[in-house]
């Protein structure tokens, strides 16, 4: 109950580092449902990459990326990659 009630104080501070620190303790995963691959391509969206450059970075297609950045789109409940990078960022996700 405690570390839970910290996790809210952090979170309404922001403080991602902190609730990193309880998820890890808790042993819950804050993934918001995605992949690790989803994960992974987030963080490239998040930092400004084109699907071409994430494709390269990846070494998968740019049809690959499109899939991954549509199915992030919909589990994060966020109409554009802009969104979804400001997501990213509010919820210490990169």
């Amino acid at each position: 109950m405690e570390l839970d009630a910290a996790r809210g104080v952090f979170e309404r501070v922001k403080a991602t580092p902190d609730i990193a620190r309880v998820a890890a303790l808790t042993g819950r995963d804050d993934r918001h449902g995605l992949t690790p691959r989803e994960l992974e391509v987030l963080r490239l969206v998040a930092a400004g990459q084109s699907n071409r450059q994430i494709a390269e970075q990846l070494v998968i297609s740019e049809h690959t990326v499109a899939r991954h950045v549509q199915n992030i789109l919909a589990k994060l409940a966020v109409p554009t990659r802009t969104a979804a990078g400001a997501f990213a960022f509010t919820h210490g996700l990169v």
